[in-house]
């Protein structure tokens, strides 16, 4: 037994007298660095996490004391069913042109994001909303499409494409909606965050 024993001793030794030489401790080091980088890639969300830094079932009292301090206004506070439902104005992001916040029970369960381009083209929301697709599908696996319509039975020509991402008990969606009647035209992207 005692060879066996010489043996693992001596293995033992190499081992460490091997570690300490630098272009060893670069590899493993490297090793290191480069499985912390992939590390995010390679284990699924559980969930999504909401934008501007909130996180799900923050209070009522903490989402406006953070909107206060990013001086963004509270423009409407509306009870829908059992709901309360908050649409602000002066969150600074580009196109972002209000966010609606949903509580349940004084708890934060929603973040829609409402984008609107005055100056943009049909084809540059296409464009945009393409690259927000792709952007999502790389992120979280590809969307499922959830609505295609265009209704032409009115005066009003209205648009509407949505997709989805499930992540976890969370689901994301993102839609573009347009509106016309004659030269009058309403476009907007929107993303929704929500806690399920």
């Amino acid at each position: 037994m005692q060879p066996i024993r010489a043996e693992m001793t001596s293995w033992r030794e190499k081992c460490v007298k091997n570690s300490n030489r630098p272009g060893m401790r670069r590899i493993l080091l490297s090793g290191l660095i480069a499985f912390l980088l992939s590390a995010p890639y390679a284990f699924p969300l559980d969930e999504l996490v909401p934008p501007f830094g909130f996180r799900w079932n923050d209070s009522v009292r903490r989402v406006e004391d953070v909107l206060h301090g990013a001086k963004a206004k509270i423009t409407s506070r509306e009870k829908k069913q059992s709901r309360e439902v908050w649409t602000v104005e002066g969150l600074v992001h580009p196109g972002l042109k209000r966010t609606v916040f949903t509580f349940k029970q004084r708890s934060l369960v929603a973040i829609e994001l409402q984008y609107e381009y005055p100056d943009w083209s049909i084809e540059r929301y296409n464009q945009r909303m393409g690259e927000i697709r792709k952007y999502f599908d790389e992120k979280y696996g590809t969307g499922k499409l959830v609505s295609r319509s265009r209704d032409n039975d009115t005066d009003v020509v209205q648009t509407l494409v949505g997709y989805q991402w499930m992540v976890g008990t969370t689901m994301l969606e993102l839609f573009y909606f347009s509106a016309q009647h004659d030269n009058l035209v309403y476009r907007t992207i929107s993303v929704d965050y929500k806690a399920l």
